[in-house]
């Protein structure tokens, strides 16, 4: 009997869900999102198939004209003798008329780059599903948090009649 029959061995995520910022929708107003590839090392698309990654504390920001995706921790890859440093600035790959869209908003309107989701595509490519968000004030959380216990009440009323 072999160890991937056996279930002692977990399987690489292939497609799919590595890593989501589930705080984001909380803390920011997400206006409109966007699809972008990374550029990784070897040892970092293996440590992501792995599932191993955070994306919680990271923003994309603007490093020499270039878009870059900052503070984003993946893992070194313990069997890899070539691994990366874990919190590196790692480029992003968008198109120049959507860069240079998104970066005038940053600059001018007050707007900032938030990952949401980063995930393998059916391909098997790593991509990142940014949003472009304002920051929310307090009083703005609570109401989204009040709106959003209402439409769940809302929700079972209407299921329990």
């Amino acid at each position: 009997m072999s160890a991937s029959s056996s279930g002692a061995r977990k399987t690489a995520i292939t497609s799919g869900r590595v890593s989501e910022n589930r705080r984001a929708r909380h803390d920011y107003q997400i206006e409109d999102t966007l699809e972008v590839g990374l550029i990784l090392r070897g040892s970092e698309v293996k440590s992501l198939r792995t599932g191993r990654a955070s994306i919680a504390e990271s923003y994309a920001a603007e490093e020499k004209g270039k878009l870059v995706l900052v503070n984003a921790n993946i893992p070194i890859y313990p069997a890899s003798r070539d691994n990366h440093e874990p919190k590196r600035v790692r480029p992003l790959l968008v198109s120049r008329k959507e860069r240079d869209k998104l970066l005038g908003m940053i600059r001018r309107d007050g707007y900032t780059l938030v990952p949401l989701i980063l995930y393998f595509t059916e391909k098997g490519i790593a991509k990142l599903q940014l949003g472009l968000a304002r920051g929310r004030k307090k009083h703005d959380k609570r109401e989204a948090d009040k709106q959003r216990d209402w439409d769940r009440q809302k929700s079972r009323l209407l299921r329990a009649r």
